[in-house]
């Protein structure tokens, strides 16, 4: 079955526009290991949280960032109109998996027991 809405990146200038925003990152990465000795760190990590924040606002110039940022945004407001559950509520469902989760452990330590002995004693003569 083919996903016929699947995007890519097609044009020329996004293409150069992404790539030039990998380029800056390997250019922060790298300046943050050459300056290793010559930068004190809080100087390195500036300069590589730097670089990040160039290459994202690179990227977002381009359609698929501006894409994200729309996806991003729906998203959010998506994440708004969730109900979530009181605390209450909350507890309730916590209680209720924590007792599953006992109950399940209980019932296949016993059936590990009972297939243990059928295996040892019975079918092996094993004691």
């Amino acid at each position: 079955m083919s996903n016929t809405s699947i995007e890519t990146v097609t044009s020329v200038t996004d293409k150069l526009k992404l790539g030039l925003a990998v380029l800056v990152i390997i250019a922060g990465i790298v300046g943050f290991s050459v300056l290793e000795s010559k930068l004190p760190t809080v100087a390195r990590v500036a300069i590589f949280v730097g670089s990040l924040a160039l290459a994202a606002l690179i990227a977002w110039m381009s359609e698929p960032g501006r894409r994200t940022i729309a996806f991003a945004h729906e998203s959010y407001n998506e994440v708004k109109r969730v109900v979530w559950p009181t605390r209450k509520e909350t507890l309730q469902m916590t209680g209720i998996v924590f007792a599953f989760v006992a109950i399940m452990g209980l019932f296949l330590w016993v059936l590990d027991k009972l297939v243990q002995w059928l295996l040892f004693s019975v079918l092996l003569g094993w004691k």
